[in-house]
C-alpha cells in the first residue's frame, strides 16, 4: 500500500550512485514513494507524508547477498568454527554434511534467525539456497526481505567410506524429482503477493549433478529468465575430482556445458586453475569467467576458517570478472564479509570502496538487477540508515569505512525494502528471533545426539566436532 512520500532529511552522509560509482553525498535528502527513490540530493521540496531526521545517519544502499544457507548454518554455531579434516586438505565440509542433520523444525528456526542477521547486518536482497521445507516461502515473505529463492537438487549425496577419500551416492531419479518439486516451489514463491520473491535455479554442487541435469538446469534458467547458480571450483577434492571424471578444469567443464553465461552467478570460484593451491598447466579460468560474462559470489568466511583464501579479489576484478559478496556460513553478516575479503586481498587489490561495490553494485549486477545496490532515483527503496552516534562509529570521518571495519551489525539503526520499513531502531519487525532461538538450540541437539547414526565411523557429535575447551574433571559434559 502506498502510504505517501516518505524524506530522509539532511542526511549527514549519502552514498548516492552517479551511474558509475558511489560517491559520498553531505547534508543532502533521499525521498521515495511507491517502493522508488524519487529523489537524491539537495533540498527536497516535494510533499512528504513521513519525514526522518538524517543529520546523525549515513545513508547507504541495502546490501545484496549472492550466496548463502540460512536455514541451516545457524545449527553449526559451536560445531563448524574449527572443524577441519586434514586428509580432505583441510576442509571439514564433507564430514559435517555426512554426519549432521538438521530436522525440518531447526531449519525453520535457523531461517527466521537468518533472515534477520541478515536485515541487521543491512542486507535487503539475499540469495537463499536451501533445501525446500515447509513454511519457507511463508518466513522469507514476512520477513520483508528480497528474496531470491534456490531450492535445492542433484543427483548424488556426498558419502564417506574413509576420511581420505569422497564418495557419490548417485540416484538420478530422485534428482528429477527434486528439479521438479524446486520448478514449483519458485512457481509459487513468484506468485506471493509480497511481490519480493523470485526463484533461483540451483543445480546444488558441480559434482554433484550429471551433465544432462546441469544442461537442463542451465536450459530451464535461461527460458523462465531465472538466473543461475551452483557451487564450483570450491575445494580441491571437487577440482580434482572433475579433473578425474572429464580432464578439465570445474569451470572449464562448465564452460564446455554451456553452464556459464550473463545470467549464472558460480558460488566460491576459489580453486582456479591458477590458484597457487592447485597450479594447473593452464591460467584460462578466469578469462572463461569474464568472457562469459559470469559472476562469483565470494564468500571469504568458511575458506578462511580452514585456511584458504581467493588469489586474489583484485586479479578477479582486473581480469573483467563480476565479483559479488555472500555469507554461506553464520553469522550472516555481509558486512562482515566485506572487512574479512579486503584483509585477505590486501590493500592493494582491494579497498573499502571496490569491496562497498562488490556488496551493492556487483550482487545487483550478478543477479541482472540494475535498480538494486544504488541509491539513485528510479531504483527501488532498499536503503539503510547507519547511526552515527554509534561509539564504534564515531568519529564518523569516513562512515563506510567504518561501518565497515569497526562497526559492522551495530550501526544499523533502520532497513527500508521496497519502501517499507523492516528494521526500527535496531529491531526486525517481523521476526521472532527469541523464539527461534531456543527451538533452534532443542533441534542442535537433536543434530549432535543423531550424529553416530550418520557417521561412517559412528562416532559421537562430541567426538566429531569437541569443544573448544576441555571439561574440567568432575563436570558434566
Amino acid at each position: 500500500m502506498d502510504t505517501g512520500t516518505t524524506v530522509i532529511r539532511n542526511a549527514a552522509w549519502i552514498a548516492a550512485w552517479d551511474g558509475e560509482r558511489h560517491r559520498y553525498l553531505r547534508d543532502a535528502d533521499i525521498a521515495f514513494a511507491a517502493g522508488r527513490i524519487v529523489h537524491v540530493g539537495s533540498r527536497y521540496d516535494g510533499d512528504a507524508a513521513r519525514t526522518v531526521d538524517g543529520s546523525r545517519r549515513c545513508v547507504i544502499p541495502g546490501l545484496v547477498n549472492l550466496h548463502s544457507h540460512p536455514h541451516t548454518e545457524p545449527a553449526y554455531k559451536g560445531v563448524r568454527e574449527d572443524h577441519g579434516v586434514p586428509e580432505m586438505y583441510d576442509t571439514g565440509l564433507y564430514e559435517r554434511s555426512c554426519a549432521f542433520s538438521l530436522d525440518a523444525e531447526g531449519r525453520r528456526a535457523g531461517m527466521e534467525m537468518s533472515y534477520a542477521e541478515l536485515l541487521l547486518s543491512g542486507v535487503t536482497t539475499v540469495v537463499d539456497l536451501s533445501g525446500p521445507v515447509d513454511g519457507w516461502i511463508e518466513c522469507a515473505a514476512r520477513s520483508g526481505l528480497r528474496v531470491y529463492i534456490g531450492p535445492f537438487f542433484a543427483d548424488a549425496r556426498w558419502k564417506l567410506e574413509h576420511r581420505h577419500d569422497l564418495g557419490f551416492d548417485w540416484d538420478e531419479t530422485r534428482g528429477r524429482r527434486e528439479f521438479e518439486e524446486a520448478i514449483r516451489i519458485m512457481e509459487s514463491a513468484e506468485r506471493h503477493s509480497c511481490g519480493r520473491l523470485r526463484g533461483m535455479v540451483f543445480p546444488g554442487q558441480i559434482e554433484t549433478c550429471t551433465e544432462a541435469t546441469l544442461r537442463d538446469a542451465a536450459d530451464h534458467a535461461r527460458e523462465t529468465g531465472r538466473p543461475l547458480t551452483t557451487h564450483l571450483s570450491q575445494s580441491r577434492l571437487e577440482f580434482q575430482e572433475i579433473v578425474r571424471r572429464h580432464g578439465r578444469t570445474p569451470i572449464e567443464y562448465a564452460e564446455h556445458i554451456g553452464f556459464l553465461g550473463p545470467s549464472t552467478i558460480v558460488g566460491h570460484a576459489l580453486f582456479v586453475d591458477e590458484h597457487p593451491d592447485i597450479r594447473w598447466r593452464s591460467a584460462g579460468d578466469l578469462d572463461r569467467l569474464a568472457g562469459s560474462g559470469t559472476s562469483v559470489a565470494h564468500c571469504p568466511s568458511p575458506f578462511a576458517r580452514y585456511g584458504q583464501a581467493m588469489s586474489h579479489f583484485g586479479r578477479y576484478r582486473a581480469r573483467g570478472v563480476n565479483v559479488g559478496l555472500g555469507t554461506d556460513v553464520a553469522p550472516h553478516n555481509l558486512a562482515e564479509e566485506m572487512r574479512l575479503a579486503i584483509l585477505l586481498a590486501s590493500v592493494s587489490a582491494a579497498d573499502t570502496g571496490e569491496m562497498f561495490r562488490a556488496a551493492t553494485v556487483g550482487g545487483a549486477d550478478a543477479l541482472g538487477r540494475d535498480d538494486l545496490g544504488r541509491l539513485e532515483q528510479g531504483a527501488a527503496a532498499d536503503i539503510v540508515l547507519l547511526d552515527l552516534d554509534h561509539p564504534a562509529m564515531r568519529p564518523a570521518r569516513d562512515p563506510v569505512r567504518s561501518f565497515v571495519f569497526e562497526a559492522a551489525d551495530r550501526a544499523v539503526r533502520d532497513v527500508f525494502v521496497d519502501g517499507r520499513q523492516v528494521v526500527e531502531d535496531g529491531k526486525p519487525l517481523h521476526l521472532d528471533t527469541q523464539k527461534a532461538a531456543v527451538a533452534l538450540e532443542a533441534a542442535q541437539a537433536r543434530m549432535i545426539e543423531e550424529a553416530p547414526g550418520r557417521d561412517f565411523l559412528g562416532r559421537s557429535g562430541d567426538a566429531i566436532a569437541p569443544h573448544s575447551l576441555p571439561s574440567a574433571p568432575g563436570s558434566a559434559a
